[in-house]
This record gives structure tokens, sequence and C-alpha cells, in this order.
């Protein structure tokens, strides 16, 4: 009896990770650039009342007798799929179309984004939203000089980032991408920013439109790879587990307590 009121609470302690999980991706549906997670499970340990034995003398075989002892969280992933480009007719704003994302310096560390809501900052620097230095494949920052006399800001497909100045045109830089082997590997740091792991790989840093990298999509971004309907499915999937778990322990203390009572 004590088994299945260990089952149901392991079962219990899951799905309310499960809604954790569903919550948040629920809260970031209008997140620029984030990435859904994902939960699975997997059997605990079951324990083995008898083992299996082959046939033999004119006697067929017999399977293993085992009772699980409950389920456990295998694995909660980061879906990196692409998410809708949402137009804002902003120059400065690039979401990544394919395979790929922009290096920027947070302090003394190296993170990588799929948010790319950039602007210049006082000096001419390019920096994210959170004033991170968008950095070029090399790890130099993107600066104009004298930025306020400068127009016609734009950035193509390939990273490049340009300007007029007193009519003539020019360059600031090209903006890196940087790509992992294995991106569900990346481990979120928050502020929308990811750290390699040793799942991910190592960064290869690159331009965009180059080595498999997508391409920069002007005027856009990135919205949050979330959909409502399978995460209020998935909600309820999680409510009626937990529910179900729940009536394994009532149950199981039912049972406990007739036998409790045999004795009066």
């Amino acid at each position: 009896m004590l088994r299945s009121m260990y089952a149901g609470i392991s079962g219990m302690k899951n799905f309310q990770t499960k809604l954790d999980v569903i919550g948040n991706n629920i809260a970031n549906v209008n997140t620029h650039g984030f990435k859904k997670g994902r939960i699975t499970f997997q059997d605990m340990v079951s324990q083995t009342i008898s083992g299996a034995s082959g046939g033999g003398n004119n006697r067929g075989g017999v399977n293993p007798k085992q009772v699980g002892l409950g389920s456990q969280i295998s694995a909660i992933e980061t879906i990196d799929t692409q998410g809708s480009p949402q137009m804002t007719d902003r120059m400065l704003d690039v979401a990544i179309q394919g395979d790929g994302y922009l290096i920027a310096q947070v302090g003394n560390d190296i993170k990588y984004t799929r948010v790319g809501n950039l602007g210049f900052d006082q000096s001419g620097t390019l920096v994210t939203s959170t004033g991170a230095l968008v950095l070029q494949s090399n790890g130099d920052p993107i600066v104009i000089n004298d930025i306020n006399q400068v127009s016609n800001i734009s950035i193509a497909d390939d990273g490049t980032v340009s300007f007029m100045r007193n009519g003539t045109p020019g360059t600031a830089g090209v903006i890196g991408v940087a790509r992992f082997p294995n991106n569900g590997g990346l481990e979120k740091s928050g502020e929308s920013f990811y750290i390699p792991t040793e799942a991910s790989g190592p960064p290869a840093h690159g331009q965009p439109l180059e080595n498999g990298a997508g391409k920069l999509l002007s005027g856009r971004l990135e919205m949050s790879n979330v959909d409502l309907s399978e995460e209020f499915t998935e909600m309820i999937i999680a409510q009626r587990g937990f529910q179900s778990n729940s009536r394994i322990i009532t149950t199981s203390d039912e049972i406990l307590q007739e036998l409790v009572n045999l004795k009066r």
C-alpha cells in the first residue's frame, strides 16, 4: 500500500513541475525571441518480485513480475524552433531567419540572444535593449563615430551596418552570429540571453548567410514560439494527471484506514 502512495507523490511532484514549465511558457507568450520549454517523464526503478525464467521440459517460460515505484523527470528541454517574424518597420530591429544567435558582450561575459531590438548609445556603439554590446564575428563592437552627423542607418541581410554621412555611404561593421552543434543544450541566463554549456558545444562565430547561418531581417522582430492552444491542452492534461495521482493517495489512505479499523 505504501508503494502506491509514494508513486502518487512522485506523480504529483512531476505534474507540478510540468505546470511550472507551462506557466513560464504562457508568461512569455509575447516575449521576443523566447524559446518554449518542454518536460518529459520516465518511470523510476521497478521492484522485482520474481525474475524471468526460460522454458524447458515441456514447460513455457515465465515473464518477470515487477511493480513500478513511480515516475521521475526525464528532461526539461528548450524547443529551438523558429518564431514568427513580426513587422516593426524600425530599421534597427532585426530577426534571424534560420540558425544562429546574435553575439553580445554583457559586462565581461559573452552571451547569445535571438532578440534583435537594437539601437545606438550616446557613443555610437550598437547595443541591445539591455545595453549589451553587439559584436562582430571577431569580437569587436560596431561603432559609428559622430553618430549625430549620420543618417539612413540600415542593416542588410548579411549583417552589414550601413549609413550615410554628408551624402557619402559608409559601413560600421558586420553583425556577427554564432552557431552551436546543439542549440537545445544552451543555458538560459535571464534577459533572453543564453550561455554555452558542455551539452551545447562551443560556439562557431561567423556572419549571417555563411556556413549555414540564417539571414537578418531588418524591420522585424522574432516572436515567441509558444503556441497557446498547445499550452492550454498540456495544462489540462497536467491538471488531470495531478488529480489522478492525488486520488491514488486518497484511495491508499482509505484502505490503510480500513486495515487499522480491523482490530475494532
